[in-house]
């Protein structure tokens, strides 16, 4: 009789296995998960769906790159999946009646969200036309991007003290807070270099005096490519093509030919041949783009006695020679895509609703915002009441039904599930001008 196999191969490599001893909750997790999401996704068209892609790109790891979104789909699904999946930020794309694109930044559970108004943007496939040689992003999207923010608060500006700021102070280091929360924080002393392969750039246009209410933001997202300085056409071909016979790849075309040269020596320095040292415009960059990294190649164990002939100089490391293994490297910035022009609009507290922070259009007295500050201090009062009162009434029929009926207790939680969401999205939907909250015309799912 034939003996059963025992699978042994189930879920090999994948990404998201978590190693043994870690907690099975996502929301345990400390590091930054997002998002992205088309509001009305049958709606908002083949070119912001294409944008959500590759914002979807950029974010990554960090980020659902394969969400699928349906036209039923409501906010309200998305923030109560983001809990149990451990997502922290949700990157509305929706269009208005009037076809602008608008963008919502949004901090789960509680808030804050930013409102950005999309003025220009360029997918990646159209930054990708416009270059001669396009670079895809290959194994750089396995780590998060670095952040590089500039002119993110405003600086003081000697006798303009009739000048009205963008924003308030607060409010540019919670924009600050919350784009820096996006991903990941490194450590300079312990993240390795070889693990940072893109760089998303966040900057701030100077608002000039007559808009100086705006705050725009230009987003751009590169990729980090490096070479070795200071070497000949020569050597690095002869590099390319031993790192190419070390490779699984059959590709013969970019091996030097030294059939006809009677000593590697006559490649290096005959100019015909491979340039030799002759220019240095062929080896040499500008000194602004030169980093000294530290090299990447394993370090020999030494003993007792090489060791104290390494520190006397006299043994294999000694004679001026250096091995510490700093090499310089020419660092360029390839493009990737997409660009984006946000213009910030409006800051709220709640996920999408809430008390108005800060709006760009409407500016209100300080009579009307103690108004506001009643209105919505009377709201949160009536909601913890109509929660408390939920709680009662939910204990006093467990106790008449028993023990036994935990599946009539359960509709009744989610019935009380369902009350609050109609609460706070009757909430939300309220103006800031003083209109009272009518609960009567909540449309229940």
């Amino acid at each position: 009789m034939a003996r059963r196999r025992t699978k042994k191969r189930t879920h090999v490599g994948a990404n998201n296995a978590r190693p043994k001893g870690t907690a099975n909750n996502a929301s345990m997790s400390r590091e930054p998960k997002s998002m992205v999401v088309r509001v009305g996704a049958g709606e908002v068209g083949p070119s912001i769906t294409q944008l959500v892609k590759d914002v979807r790109s950029m974010l990554e790891p960090g980020t659902a790159s394969r969400l699928k979104e349906r036209r039923s789909n409501r906010l309200r699904d998305f923030t109560t999946m983001a809990g149990p999946l451990g997502v922290s930020h949700l990157l509305l794309f929706s269009r208005s009646s009037s076809g602008n694109t608008n963008l919502r930044l949004a901090l789960t559970p509680r808030g804050p969200t930013l409102h950005f108004n999309v003025e220009k943007y360029s997918l990646c496939k159209d930054v990708k036309k416009a270059m001669r040689h396009p670079k895809g992003g290959g194994k750089g999207f396995l780590t998060a991007p670095l952040l590089v923010m500039n002119n993110f608060t405003t600086q003081p500006i000697p006798g303009g003290k009739d000048s009205q700021p963008a924003i308030p102070k607060h409010l540019e280091s919670l924009t600050t807070t919350i784009f820096q929360s996006l991903f990941p924080p490194i450590s300079p002393q312990t993240t390795p270099l070889t693990s940072i392969n893109r760089v998303l750039l966040l900057n701030r246009e100077s608002s000039s005096s007559m808009d100086n209410s705006s705050y725009t933001l230009n987003l751009r997202h590169y990729m980090i490519t490096t070479r070795r300085t200071g070497l000949s056409r020569g050597i690095r071909r002869i590099n390319a093509a031993e790192r190419l016979l070390n490779s699984s790849e059959k590709k013969r075309k970019g091996l030097p030919n030294l059939g006809r040269l009677e000593d590697v020596a006559d490649y290096l320095l005959d100019p015909a041949a491979a340039g030799g040292y002759t220019s240095a415009s062929e080896s040499e960059v500008e000194t602004d783009a030169e980093v000294e990294v530290l090299g990447t190649n394993a370090k020999k164990v030494l003993s007792k006695k090489e060791l104290q002939r390494a520190r006397d100089g006299e043994g294999r490391w000694g004679n001026g020679k250096s091995r510490s293994g700093v090499e310089k490297r020419a660092v360029r910035l390839v493009e990737l895509g997409p660009r984006m022009k946000l213009r910030m609009t409006k800051v709220e507290e709640d996920v999408c609703g809430g008390k108005v922070m800060w709006h760009e259009y409407l500016n209100k007295s300080e009579e009307e915002i103690k108004a506001l500050d009643q209105i919505w201090e009377t709201r949160r009062r009536e909601k913890e009441a109509r929660k408390k009162l939920q709680r009662e009434n939910i204990e006093r029929k467990r106790k008449e039904r028993g023990a036994g009926a935990k599946g009539e207790v359960g509709g009744i939680d989610q019935d009380m599930d369902d009350e609050e969401w109609d609460s706070e999205a009757s909430e939300a939907s309220e103006a800031d001008d003083g209109v009272e909250l009518d609960e009567d015309q909540e449309d229940k799912d």
